[in-house]
């Protein structure tokens, strides 16, 4: 079982890297962020891998950073997640993205990913909304997450739906609620958690 592969990058493509490994080359499916990251072919390279084994064939899949492999995992456990879909949603949402579109339950934003229609996106932010907590994802996750997981008090729940209409998606407006209200405090008005919102917003 491959985990990691580190070498020289010898060329990319639309969906996958070819990594030469000490005169052999592996083909590694990753995710857009993940090849953009990567430098240009000739460049030293090094990826986590998960390795999927079947009957006719051996797939290799990449990833930039152990946040990255653990959404991929935590995304194939939905039904009808495949791999391949999995990257195509690591394409266009990088972890933090994810916590914040699932604990604001934005199926918008996760349609966004090639293949993902409104239904898949809801079971994706049904799923994983009780199991996205257990993967830390930096300083963003835990602030979005616990905003999410408190109920939102009724002024941040206002702020939020204030600021959705002023044309910000959800997933966005939910992290900038979430870090105004870790400012301001429990205490704050509606009033001060949109000011101070939308300055996050412009940040």
């Amino acid at each position: 079982m491959i985990g990691k592969l580190t070498g020289t990058l010898d060329s990319a493509g639309e969906d996958s890297a070819l990594i030469d490994v000490g005169g052999v080359g592996y083909v590694v499916f990753c995710s857009r962020r993940t090849l953009e990251r990567l430098g240009g072919r000739g460049e030293p390279a090094s990826l986590l891998v998960e390795t999927h084994v079947r009957e006719d064939h051996i797939h290799l899949f990449g990833f930039f950073d152990q946040a990255e492999r653990d959404w991929f995992g935590l995304l194939s456990t939905v039904q009808g997640v495949g791999a391949r879909m999995a990257l195509a949603v690591l394409s266009v949402l990088s972890p933090a993205d994810l916590i914040q579109a699932i604990a604001a339950q934005d199926k918008a934003a996760l349609t966004r990913a090639s293949g993902v229609g409104p239904k898949l996106a809801g079971r994706i932010v049904a799923e994983l909304k009780d199991k996205a907590g257990a993967i830390a994802l930096g300083p963003v996750a835990p602030t979005a997450e616990g905003v999410a997981a408190s109920g939102l008090g009724a002024a941040a729940e206002d702020a939020l739906s204030a600021l959705c209409n002023l044309g910000y998606g959800r997933s966005e407006a939910l992290g900038a609620v979430a870090q105004a209200s870790r400012r301001l405090g429990t205490g704050a008005t509606l009033e001060s958690l949109v000011k101070e919102g939308l300055r996050e917003l412009s940040a």
